[in-house]
Protein backbone atom coordinates (compact mmCIF):
# COMPACT_ATOMS: atom_id res chain seq x y z
CA UNK A 1 0.00 0.00 0.00
CA UNK A 2 1.47 3.66 -0.77
CA UNK A 3 2.50 5.20 2.25
CA UNK A 4 0.25 8.38 1.30
CA UNK A 5 -3.07 6.12 1.61
CA UNK A 6 -1.75 4.77 4.32
CA UNK A 7 -1.50 8.09 5.93
CA UNK A 8 -5.55 8.93 4.91
CA UNK A 9 -6.64 5.69 6.04
CA UNK A 10 -4.87 6.17 9.50
CA UNK A 11 -6.68 9.27 9.77
CA UNK A 12 -10.19 7.26 9.68
CA UNK A 13 -8.70 5.01 12.54
CA UNK A 14 -8.73 5.83 16.06
CA UNK A 15 -7.53 3.47 18.91
CA UNK A 16 -10.32 2.30 21.33
CA UNK A 17 -10.61 4.57 23.81
CA UNK A 18 -12.02 2.29 26.01
CA UNK A 19 -11.82 3.17 30.40
CA UNK A 20 -10.83 0.27 32.40
CA UNK A 21 -11.60 0.03 36.18
CA UNK A 22 -10.72 -1.78 38.60
CA UNK A 23 -14.16 -3.30 39.88
CA UNK A 24 -13.81 -4.12 43.81
CA UNK A 25 -16.61 -6.40 43.24
CA UNK A 26 -15.12 -8.84 40.52
CA UNK A 27 -11.91 -8.39 41.83
CA UNK A 28 -10.40 -7.46 38.73
CA UNK A 29 -10.05 -4.47 35.86
CA UNK A 30 -12.61 -4.28 33.65
CA UNK A 31 -13.83 -2.34 30.47
CA UNK A 32 -16.51 0.62 31.90
CA UNK A 33 -19.58 -0.33 29.91
CA UNK A 34 -22.38 2.82 31.45
CA UNK A 35 -26.25 1.38 31.48
CA UNK A 36 -26.94 4.66 29.18
CA UNK A 37 -24.87 6.01 26.61
CA UNK A 38 -22.72 8.82 26.77
CA UNK A 39 -24.27 8.57 30.45
CA UNK A 40 -22.61 7.80 33.71
CA UNK A 41 -24.34 7.88 37.04
CA UNK A 42 -21.48 7.76 40.36
CA UNK A 43 -22.72 7.82 43.80
CA UNK A 44 -20.16 8.40 46.28
CA UNK A 45 -20.13 8.35 49.92
CA UNK A 46 -20.02 11.30 51.96
CA UNK A 47 -19.16 12.98 54.81
CA UNK A 48 -20.82 12.73 58.42
CA UNK A 49 -21.08 16.39 59.12
CA UNK A 50 -20.39 16.41 62.75
CA UNK A 51 -17.07 18.22 62.60
CA UNK A 52 -14.45 19.27 60.08
CA UNK A 53 -13.31 17.50 57.67
CA UNK A 54 -9.65 16.40 57.87
CA UNK A 55 -7.52 16.19 54.56
CA UNK A 56 -7.63 11.98 54.88
CA UNK A 57 -11.19 13.02 54.26
CA UNK A 58 -10.54 14.84 51.06
CA UNK A 59 -8.47 12.33 49.24
CA UNK A 60 -11.91 10.49 48.94
CA UNK A 61 -12.87 13.75 46.87
CA UNK A 62 -10.43 14.14 44.85
CA UNK A 63 -10.59 11.15 43.89
CA UNK A 64 -14.08 10.95 43.04
CA UNK A 65 -12.92 14.30 41.07
CA UNK A 66 -10.40 12.72 38.97
CA UNK A 67 -13.16 10.19 38.05
CA UNK A 68 -15.72 12.43 36.94
CA UNK A 69 -13.12 14.51 34.97
CA UNK A 70 -12.13 11.51 33.35
CA UNK A 71 -15.51 10.32 32.17
CA UNK A 72 -16.09 13.93 31.08
CA UNK A 73 -12.58 13.85 29.40
CA UNK A 74 -14.68 10.71 27.52
CA UNK A 75 -17.73 12.73 26.64
CA UNK A 76 -20.33 11.11 29.23
CA UNK A 77 -22.13 13.55 30.66
CA UNK A 78 -21.87 12.78 34.43
CA UNK A 79 -24.66 12.80 37.24
CA UNK A 80 -23.17 12.90 40.71
CA UNK A 81 -24.11 12.21 43.84
CA UNK A 82 -22.27 12.99 47.81
CA UNK A 83 -24.76 12.12 50.45
CA UNK A 84 -24.13 14.35 53.70
CA UNK A 85 -24.90 12.11 56.57
CA UNK A 86 -26.59 14.65 59.23
CA UNK A 87 -28.61 11.37 61.14
CA UNK A 88 -27.78 7.56 62.36
CA UNK A 89 -24.06 6.93 61.72
CA UNK A 90 -23.05 5.35 65.16
CA UNK A 91 -20.03 5.55 67.25
CA UNK A 92 -19.18 2.19 65.88
CA UNK A 93 -19.88 -0.58 63.34
CA UNK A 94 -21.58 -2.88 65.93
CA UNK A 95 -24.61 -0.87 66.08
CA UNK A 96 -23.81 0.42 69.58
CA UNK A 97 -22.90 3.81 71.05
CA UNK A 98 -24.26 7.08 70.42
CA UNK A 99 -24.73 9.02 67.29
CA UNK A 100 -22.08 11.17 65.78
CA UNK A 101 -24.46 13.82 65.24
CA UNK A 102 -26.12 13.49 68.60
CA UNK A 103 -22.32 13.74 70.46
CA UNK A 104 -21.71 17.14 67.80
CA UNK A 105 -24.78 18.77 69.67
CA UNK A 106 -24.01 18.48 72.81
CA UNK A 107 -20.28 19.00 72.24
CA UNK A 108 -21.29 22.35 70.67
CA UNK A 109 -23.70 23.01 73.86
CA UNK A 110 -26.60 22.96 72.06
CA UNK A 111 -30.26 22.01 73.09
CA UNK A 112 -30.86 17.77 72.35
CA UNK A 113 -33.23 18.26 69.19
CA UNK A 114 -33.87 17.53 65.12
CA UNK A 115 -33.89 21.28 64.53
CA UNK A 116 -30.66 21.45 66.57
CA UNK A 117 -28.75 18.39 64.84
CA UNK A 118 -30.17 20.04 61.27
CA UNK A 119 -27.99 23.09 62.48
CA UNK A 120 -24.83 21.42 63.28
CA UNK A 121 -24.85 19.44 59.86
CA UNK A 122 -25.58 22.52 57.89
CA UNK A 123 -22.41 24.39 59.94
CA UNK A 124 -20.06 21.74 58.97
CA UNK A 125 -21.52 20.89 55.34
CA UNK A 126 -21.17 24.42 55.01
CA UNK A 127 -17.22 24.09 55.98
CA UNK A 128 -17.02 20.38 53.97
CA UNK A 129 -18.36 22.75 50.57
CA UNK A 130 -15.77 25.21 51.25
CA UNK A 131 -13.29 22.20 51.26
CA UNK A 132 -14.20 20.99 48.42
CA UNK A 133 -14.67 24.37 46.52
CA UNK A 134 -10.65 24.68 47.37
CA UNK A 135 -9.58 21.58 45.98
CA UNK A 136 -10.86 22.63 43.08
CA UNK A 137 -13.68 19.40 42.77
CA UNK A 138 -16.17 19.84 40.81
CA UNK A 139 -19.41 20.36 42.19
CA UNK A 140 -21.73 17.15 42.41
CA UNK A 141 -25.22 18.01 41.07
CA UNK A 142 -26.67 16.23 44.28
CA UNK A 143 -25.73 15.98 47.82
CA UNK A 144 -28.52 14.80 49.79
CA UNK A 145 -28.87 15.09 53.34
CA UNK A 146 -29.84 11.72 55.07
CA UNK A 147 -32.29 13.62 57.16
CA UNK A 148 -34.76 14.57 54.23
CA UNK A 149 -35.06 11.34 52.95
CA UNK A 150 -36.15 9.58 56.21
CA UNK A 151 -39.66 8.62 54.45
CA UNK A 152 -37.65 7.05 51.14
CA UNK A 153 -35.91 4.63 54.25
CA UNK A 154 -38.95 3.60 56.10
CA UNK A 155 -40.57 2.63 53.07
CA UNK A 156 -37.95 0.38 51.79
CA UNK A 157 -37.30 -1.45 55.06
CA UNK A 158 -40.86 -1.87 54.97
CA UNK A 159 -40.00 -3.29 51.60
CA UNK A 160 -37.45 -5.48 53.05
CA UNK A 161 -39.44 -6.61 56.19
CA UNK A 162 -42.60 -7.80 53.06
CA UNK A 163 -39.68 -9.82 51.73
CA UNK A 164 -38.76 -11.30 54.65
CA UNK A 165 -35.18 -9.87 55.45
CA UNK A 166 -35.82 -7.72 58.19
CA UNK A 167 -37.02 -8.57 62.01
CA UNK A 168 -37.65 -6.38 65.17
CA UNK A 169 -36.08 -6.91 68.35
CA UNK A 170 -35.98 -4.82 71.81
CA UNK A 171 -33.65 -2.35 70.08
CA UNK A 172 -34.23 -1.85 66.96
CA UNK A 173 -35.18 -3.71 63.36
CA UNK A 174 -32.55 -5.64 61.94
CA UNK A 175 -31.55 -6.97 58.72
CA UNK A 176 -31.38 -10.86 58.41
CA UNK A 177 -28.18 -11.38 56.66
CA UNK A 178 -28.70 -15.39 56.23
CA UNK A 179 -31.69 -14.75 54.02
CA UNK A 180 -29.28 -12.95 51.46
CA UNK A 181 -27.09 -15.57 50.07
CA UNK A 182 -24.60 -13.18 48.40
CA UNK A 183 -24.02 -11.38 51.68
CA UNK A 184 -20.08 -10.64 51.70
CA UNK A 185 -19.88 -9.80 47.70
CA UNK A 186 -16.46 -7.34 48.81
CA UNK A 187 -13.32 -8.10 49.88
CA UNK A 188 -12.60 -8.28 53.60
CA UNK A 189 -16.01 -10.19 54.25
CA UNK A 190 -14.94 -13.94 54.87
CA UNK A 191 -17.05 -15.50 57.63
CA UNK A 192 -16.15 -14.38 61.13
CA UNK A 193 -14.09 -11.32 59.33
CA UNK A 194 -14.33 -7.43 58.61
CA UNK A 195 -18.27 -7.95 58.26
CA UNK A 196 -18.41 -8.96 61.41
CA UNK A 197 -20.91 -6.42 63.44
CA UNK A 198 -21.03 -6.91 66.98
CA UNK A 199 -22.30 -9.23 69.44
CA UNK A 200 -26.05 -9.15 70.23
CA UNK A 201 -27.88 -12.12 71.76
CA UNK A 202 -30.69 -11.07 70.22
CA UNK A 203 -29.89 -11.24 66.84
CA UNK A 204 -30.17 -13.70 64.81
CA UNK A 205 -26.36 -13.65 63.33
CA UNK A 206 -23.32 -11.77 64.47
CA UNK A 207 -23.41 -9.86 61.16
CA UNK A 208 -26.82 -8.14 61.11
CA UNK A 209 -27.24 -5.33 60.97
CA UNK A 210 -29.57 -1.90 62.43
CA UNK A 211 -31.79 -1.08 59.43
CA UNK A 212 -33.63 1.20 62.44
CA UNK A 213 -32.33 1.94 66.20
CA UNK A 214 -35.23 2.95 68.47
CA UNK A 215 -34.85 6.57 70.64
CA UNK A 216 -37.80 7.48 72.31
CA UNK A 217 -36.01 11.18 73.35
CA UNK A 218 -35.17 11.81 69.71
CA UNK A 219 -35.61 10.81 66.28
CA UNK A 220 -38.88 10.05 63.45
CA UNK A 221 -42.10 8.35 64.03
CA UNK A 222 -41.84 5.08 62.10
CA UNK A 223 -44.13 2.00 62.03
CA UNK A 224 -42.19 -0.05 64.08
CA UNK A 225 -41.70 3.05 66.90
CA UNK A 226 -39.58 6.01 67.13
CA UNK A 227 -36.03 6.38 66.67
CA UNK A 228 -33.10 6.81 63.42
CA UNK A 229 -32.31 5.02 60.53
CA UNK A 230 -29.24 2.98 60.83
CA UNK A 231 -26.04 4.06 58.99
CA UNK A 232 -26.19 1.42 55.63
CA UNK A 233 -30.13 2.25 54.64
CA UNK A 234 -29.30 6.20 54.53
CA UNK A 235 -26.70 5.43 51.34
CA UNK A 236 -28.99 2.66 49.51
CA UNK A 237 -32.45 5.24 49.75
CA UNK A 238 -30.84 7.94 48.75
CA UNK A 239 -29.22 6.48 46.03
CA UNK A 240 -31.83 4.84 44.41
CA UNK A 241 -34.44 7.55 44.76
CA UNK A 242 -32.13 10.13 42.83
CA UNK A 243 -30.47 7.87 40.55
CA UNK A 244 -32.26 4.53 40.22
CA UNK A 245 -32.14 0.93 41.51
CA UNK A 246 -29.16 0.40 39.76
CA UNK A 247 -26.52 2.82 38.97
CA UNK A 248 -22.95 3.07 37.34
CA UNK A 249 -20.14 3.39 40.09
CA UNK A 250 -20.09 3.33 43.58
CA UNK A 251 -16.92 4.59 45.13
CA UNK A 252 -15.37 4.99 48.96
CA UNK A 253 -13.10 4.65 51.12
CA UNK A 254 -11.48 1.07 51.41
CA UNK A 255 -12.14 0.66 54.98
CA UNK A 256 -15.88 1.03 53.77
CA UNK A 257 -15.97 -2.06 51.71
CA UNK A 258 -16.57 -4.87 54.21
CA UNK A 259 -18.98 -3.49 56.62
CA UNK A 260 -20.79 -0.71 54.68
CA UNK A 261 -21.05 -1.08 50.95
CA UNK A 262 -21.45 -4.78 51.89
CA UNK A 263 -24.57 -4.07 53.51
CA UNK A 264 -25.64 -1.20 51.01
CA UNK A 265 -25.34 -4.37 48.49
CA UNK A 266 -27.44 -6.85 50.42
CA UNK A 267 -30.17 -4.34 51.39
CA UNK A 268 -30.44 -2.87 48.28
CA UNK A 269 -30.61 -6.16 46.38
CA UNK A 270 -32.80 -7.85 48.23
CA UNK A 271 -35.23 -5.23 48.02
CA UNK A 272 -35.50 -4.36 44.03
CA UNK A 273 -33.68 -8.13 42.95
CA UNK A 274 -31.76 -5.88 40.64
CA UNK A 275 -27.67 -5.23 41.18
CA UNK A 276 -27.07 -2.44 42.62
CA UNK A 277 -24.06 -0.71 41.81
CA UNK A 278 -22.30 -2.36 38.46
CA UNK A 279 -18.89 -0.63 39.60
CA UNK A 280 -17.17 -0.43 43.01
CA UNK A 281 -14.29 1.61 43.38
CA UNK A 282 -12.32 1.92 46.79
CA UNK A 283 -9.50 3.99 47.77
CA UNK A 284 -6.26 3.54 49.84
CA UNK A 285 -6.05 5.46 53.32
CA UNK A 286 -3.28 8.46 53.79
CA UNK A 287 -1.56 7.75 56.68
CA UNK A 288 -0.15 9.88 58.96
CA UNK A 289 3.10 8.25 61.31
CA UNK A 290 2.21 4.89 59.77
CA UNK A 291 -1.44 4.83 61.17
CA UNK A 292 -4.90 5.86 59.49
CA UNK A 293 -5.51 9.40 59.56
CA UNK A 294 -8.70 9.82 61.52
CA UNK A 295 -10.54 12.06 63.56
CA UNK A 296 -11.63 9.25 66.06
CA UNK A 297 -7.96 8.66 66.82
CA UNK A 298 -7.28 12.63 67.10
CA UNK A 299 -4.75 11.83 64.51
CA UNK A 300 -5.76 14.41 61.70
CA UNK A 301 -5.26 18.35 59.71
CA UNK A 302 -7.39 20.34 58.74
CA UNK A 303 -7.19 21.93 55.33
CA UNK A 304 -7.30 25.40 57.12
CA UNK A 305 -4.56 24.36 59.13
CA UNK A 306 -2.36 23.80 56.04
CA UNK A 307 -3.18 27.00 54.47
CA UNK A 308 -2.52 28.59 57.81
CA UNK A 309 0.74 27.25 57.53
CA UNK A 310 1.64 28.95 53.91
CA UNK A 311 0.68 25.96 51.71
CA UNK A 312 -2.13 25.78 48.60
CA UNK A 313 -4.92 23.32 48.54
CA UNK A 314 -3.15 22.61 45.28
CA UNK A 315 0.05 21.87 47.07
CA UNK A 316 -1.95 19.15 48.85
CA UNK A 317 -3.98 17.81 45.47
CA UNK A 318 -0.67 17.55 43.79
CA UNK A 319 0.56 15.01 46.27
CA UNK A 320 -2.63 13.10 46.30
CA UNK A 321 -2.17 12.94 42.45
CA UNK A 322 1.38 11.28 42.73
CA UNK A 323 0.07 8.26 43.91
CA UNK A 324 -2.37 5.69 42.51
CA UNK A 325 -5.37 5.53 44.06
CA UNK A 326 -5.31 2.02 45.43
CA UNK A 327 -1.86 3.17 46.94
CA UNK A 328 -1.40 4.47 50.08
CA UNK A 329 -0.10 7.61 51.06
CA UNK A 330 2.29 8.65 54.10
CA UNK A 331 1.65 12.04 54.28
CA UNK A 332 4.57 14.04 56.20
CA UNK A 333 5.17 18.01 56.23
CA UNK A 334 8.10 16.84 54.07
CA UNK A 335 6.10 14.90 51.39
CA UNK A 336 4.26 17.94 51.14
CA UNK A 337 7.08 20.28 50.94
CA UNK A 338 8.36 18.33 47.80
CA UNK A 339 4.63 18.71 46.39
CA UNK A 340 4.88 22.18 46.94
CA UNK A 341 7.87 23.08 45.33
CA UNK A 342 7.22 20.38 42.27
CA UNK A 343 3.81 21.73 41.59
CA UNK A 344 5.02 25.48 41.55
CA UNK A 345 7.93 25.19 40.06
CA UNK A 346 5.47 23.43 36.97
CA UNK A 347 3.21 25.95 37.35
CA UNK A 348 5.68 29.20 36.98
CA UNK A 349 7.31 26.95 33.60
CA UNK A 350 3.68 26.53 32.54
CA UNK A 351 3.13 30.03 33.64
CA UNK A 352 5.67 31.56 31.25
CA UNK A 353 4.60 30.23 28.10
CA UNK A 354 3.18 32.14 25.49
CA UNK A 355 -0.38 32.01 24.35
CA UNK A 356 -1.50 31.14 20.75
CA UNK A 357 -0.85 27.37 20.18
CA UNK A 358 -2.74 24.10 19.58
CA UNK A 359 -2.99 21.25 21.99
CA UNK A 360 -1.08 18.64 20.29
CA UNK A 361 -3.41 15.59 20.07
CA UNK A 362 -0.22 12.91 19.98
CA UNK A 363 0.79 14.08 23.42
CA UNK A 364 -3.02 13.83 24.26
CA UNK A 365 -3.51 10.66 23.23
CA UNK A 366 -0.87 9.43 25.38
CA UNK A 367 -2.45 11.01 28.19
CA UNK A 368 -5.85 9.57 27.46
CA UNK A 369 -4.33 6.17 27.67
CA UNK A 370 -2.91 6.59 30.89
CA UNK A 371 -6.39 8.65 32.70
CA UNK A 372 -8.02 5.45 30.94
CA UNK A 373 -6.09 3.20 32.12
CA UNK A 374 -7.79 2.45 36.13
CA UNK A 375 -6.86 6.25 36.25
CA UNK A 376 -3.48 6.15 36.81
CA UNK A 377 -2.61 9.54 36.84
CA UNK A 378 1.11 9.71 38.33
CA UNK A 379 1.60 8.34 34.35
CA UNK A 380 -0.45 10.89 33.10
CA UNK A 381 1.25 13.46 35.54
CA UNK A 382 5.10 12.17 34.00
CA UNK A 383 3.39 12.45 30.54
CA UNK A 384 2.59 16.30 31.27
CA UNK A 385 6.58 16.46 32.18
CA UNK A 386 8.07 14.24 29.42
CA UNK A 387 5.97 17.02 26.80
CA UNK A 388 7.59 19.86 28.59
CA UNK A 389 10.67 19.15 28.29
CA UNK A 390 10.05 17.47 24.61
CA UNK A 391 10.90 19.80 21.20
CA UNK A 392 7.67 20.90 21.13
CA UNK A 393 6.65 24.28 20.31
CA UNK A 394 6.31 26.67 23.41
CA UNK A 395 3.08 27.80 22.54
CA UNK A 396 1.79 24.79 22.03
CA UNK A 397 2.85 23.16 25.19
CA UNK A 398 0.84 26.00 26.76
CA UNK A 399 -2.27 24.75 24.89
CA UNK A 400 -1.49 20.65 25.79
CA UNK A 401 -1.36 21.62 29.31
CA UNK A 402 -4.36 23.74 29.50
CA UNK A 403 -5.84 20.39 27.96
CA UNK A 404 -4.35 18.11 30.47
CA UNK A 405 -5.43 19.84 33.63
CA UNK A 406 -8.81 19.82 32.71
CA UNK A 407 -8.52 16.21 34.02
CA UNK A 408 -5.44 17.06 37.00
CA UNK A 409 -7.80 20.08 38.14
CA UNK A 410 -3.46 21.47 39.50
CA UNK A 411 -4.72 24.94 38.32
CA UNK A 412 -2.06 24.89 36.23
CA UNK A 413 -2.69 28.13 34.26
CA UNK A 414 -3.41 30.39 36.57
CA UNK A 415 -0.60 33.02 38.09
CA UNK A 416 1.49 31.08 40.22
CA UNK A 417 2.77 34.34 41.87
CA UNK A 418 -0.58 34.28 43.99
CA UNK A 419 0.98 31.26 45.73
CA UNK A 420 4.20 33.17 46.68
CA UNK A 421 4.33 34.37 50.44
CA UNK A 422 3.79 38.08 51.23
CA UNK A 423 7.12 38.57 52.93
CA UNK A 424 9.19 37.09 49.86
CA UNK A 425 7.34 39.34 47.39
CA UNK A 426 7.64 42.47 50.00
CA UNK A 427 11.49 41.43 49.85
CA UNK A 428 11.74 41.36 46.15
CA UNK A 429 10.04 45.28 45.96
CA UNK A 430 12.90 46.51 48.01
CA UNK A 431 15.47 44.54 45.97
CA UNK A 432 14.07 46.00 43.01
CA UNK A 433 13.79 49.31 44.20
CA UNK A 434 17.76 49.14 45.56
CA UNK A 435 18.51 48.05 42.18
CA UNK A 436 16.82 50.95 40.73
CA UNK A 437 18.51 53.30 42.27
CA UNK A 438 22.11 51.60 42.18
CA UNK A 439 22.10 50.56 45.46
CA UNK A 440 24.22 47.30 44.07
CA UNK A 441 24.93 45.84 47.68
CA UNK A 442 21.38 46.10 48.77
CA UNK A 443 20.14 44.65 46.52
CA UNK A 444 22.81 41.99 46.15
CA UNK A 445 21.79 41.91 50.11
CA UNK A 446 18.10 41.18 49.70
CA UNK A 447 18.48 38.96 46.40
CA UNK A 448 20.40 36.34 48.55
CA UNK A 449 18.01 36.53 51.69
CA UNK A 450 15.39 35.79 49.04
CA UNK A 451 17.50 32.46 47.78
CA UNK A 452 17.87 31.58 51.36
CA UNK A 453 14.15 30.94 51.74
CA UNK A 454 14.01 29.00 49.01
CA UNK A 455 13.35 31.68 45.71
CA UNK A 456 15.36 33.88 43.13
CA UNK A 457 15.21 36.69 41.07
CA UNK A 458 15.25 36.26 37.40
CA UNK A 459 14.74 39.15 35.10
CA UNK A 460 12.39 38.95 32.27
CA UNK A 461 10.83 41.26 29.27
CA UNK A 462 8.26 42.03 31.65
CA UNK A 463 10.24 42.66 34.87
CA UNK A 464 11.58 41.27 37.81
CA UNK A 465 10.08 37.49 38.31
CA UNK A 466 10.08 35.19 41.67
CA UNK A 467 10.75 32.07 40.98
CA UNK A 468 11.08 28.53 43.30
CA UNK A 469 14.91 27.49 43.56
Amino acid sequence: MPDFLAQILGLFQKEDPSINLFNARTRSEEKFIPLAENKVSMYHCGPTVYDDSHIGNLRSYVFADILRRTMEWNGYKVTQVVNITDVGHLGSDSDEGEDKMTKAVKRLGKPLTLESMREVGTIYFEKFQKDLEEMNIETPQYFPRASDYIEEMVQLIKKLESRGYAYKISDGVYFDTSAFGRYGALPGSAPGGLHRVGENREKRNPRDFALWKFNQDLGWQSPWGKGFPGWHIECSAMGMKILGETFDIHTGGSDLAPIHHNNEIAQSEAATGKPFARYWLHHAFLNMGGEKMAKSAGQFLRLSELVDKGYSPMDLRYLFLNAHYRTPIDFSIKSLNSAKEARRRLAQNIYELPNGGVPNKEWLTRFEKNINNDLAIPSALATLHEMLASSLSPADKRATTEKMDKVLGLRLMENPDADIPEEIIALAKKAESARKKKDYTTSDTLRKEIENKGYSIGNTSEGPKIRLL
